[in-house]
């Protein structure tokens, strides 16, 4: 019998064309990393059962050590938001269980063995929020909404820092205006550190605390920016882990990853490296562009990874005047929202000031925050701080697993080397 041919852009049409599998929900889950054993909930054991309707309604079963666990709440958002991400997901709800005896032994076995024999794979700690910044197509102008949103954030008090994993085309040194080698400590990378202006930060009424924004890029380890990189794909994979293992990132609340355009080498090494990660797509309002940026968001949730949101960028020029020209068509951010089922997020409007800041090494979203386009940026870093990706709040729930663990180390050492 034939059928009409599903329209990409209608959610109800997607959930009853293709409703994920148990299999493609666990692996989703993969990336909810728990906070104080620095491991996965599925790794961990903690993931007891997943059912899936036809209608793409799930159900997650979660084993707590303790049904009274204070981590209750954060777990749900936590494991809701990542199953979201899927494709063909309607509702999601969790259910709680508590481990049975088998399941705890397990656990802890997990646990001790991740906590004082396997060294952690990367330096960036369970409870950094790691969020790469990806778009189809260069010039796009992704760059500079890495910077600006790492610039918003950290006036908010936060600790943010930028990976620049654009190896080819790193530029965020000079938006940021950092210069100078990286230094070592102890056999480390130490980023180069860049502080929060005073005037940026008081501007912010959320912020108490001291920003700052961490950075690492090819730019500090090449003579100059006008060097060229010529390297392979397979070399360019290299330096992202050792970005990652090789660098001391300390305690970061936000880990901004500024991506090579396209899905390539650099992109499935994030995927496999940081599985936690999640995902903001770049775009212009040419509709040209946006069907590039949909191959980057079908990437994403190829390799488990959700898409949060979608930016317009250069959405449109605003004049000194305050007059509004869209220089560039529109509609682009709106189309790639709907076909990739992530809302959007943001559009940020072409000005001088923020091209003027990118080359004077000074972000917009810091020398005027007033602007449209710094504004937009803070309207960005609010939702993403307030709803989409919240900072991780440390809580004492797991942590009874892991004094368990500790507690029975003669005992489970006597075991394991029985077995």
């Amino acid at each position: 019998m034939d059928t009409d041919p599903v329209d990409p852009r209608d959610p109800e049409a997607l959930v009853a064309s293709a409703a994920p599998s148990p299999e493609d929900v666990r692996r989703m889950l993969a990336g909810v990393m728990d906070p104080e054993l620095h491991a996965s909930i599925v790794d961990l054991g903690m993931v007891d059962d997943v059912s899936v309707e036809p209608n793409g309604d799930v159900v997650v079963n979660i084993a707590l050590t303790t049904l009274g666990c204070p981590l209750r709440a954060e777990i749900k958002k936590e494991v809701q938001s990542k199953v979201r991400g899927l494709p063909g997901v309607a509702e999601v709800a969790v259910h709680y269980v508590e481990m049975t005896q088998e399941q705890r032994t397990a656990a802890m076995q997990a646990a001790r063995w991740n906590a004082h024999e396997n060294a952690p794979s990367t330096e960036i700690a369970a409870t950094t929020r790691v969020l790469a910044i990806a778009s189809g197509k260069g010039g796009v102008g992704k760059s500079s909404v890495t910077v600006n949103l790492a610039a918003a954030l950290a006036a908010r008090g936060l600790t943010v820092g930028i990976l620049d994993a654009d190896i080819w085309g790193f530029s965020v040194p000079r938006m940021l205006g950092v210069e100078g080698r990286l230094s070592g400590e102890d056999g480390k990378i130490l980023p180069n550190r860049v502080p929060v202006p005073r005037a940026a930060a008081a501007a912010n009424a959320e912020s108490e605390a001291e920003g700052t924004i961490e950075v690492v890029s090819m730019g500090f380890l090449v003579d100059d920016e006008s060097t060229a990189l010529m390297w392979r794909g397979l070399i360019l994979t290299k330096a992202l882990e050792q970005f990652l293992t090789d660098v001391r990132w300390g305690a970061l609340d936000y880990l901004l990853v500024d991506m090579p355009p396209g899905t390539g080498d650099v992109q499935m090494g994030l995927a496999r490296l940081l599985p936690q990660t999640e995902m903001l797509v770049v775009t212009t309002p040419a509709l040209a562009a946006q069907r590039v940026a949909t191959r980057v968001a079908d990437m994403a949730r190829r390799s488990y990874l959700k898409v949060i949101g979608v930016v317009e960028n250069m959405s449109e020029f605003v004049a000194p005047d305050g007059q509004h020209f869209a220089l560039f068509g529109s509609g682009g951010g709106a189309a790639l929202a709907a076909e990739s089922g992530a809302p959007l997020v943001a559009s940020i409007p072409l000005e001088p000031a923020l091209s003027e800041g990118s080359d004077a090494g000074t972000p917009v979203a810091w020398a005027h925050p007033d602007s449209p386009a710094a504004a937009a940026f803070h309207d960005l870093a609010a939702q993403i701080v307030l709803e989409l990706l919240p900072p991780v709040e440390m809580a004492g729930c797991t942590a009874r697993i892991f004094e368990l663990a500790t507690a029975n180390l003669a005992e489970i050492d006597a075991a394991r080397a029985q077995t």
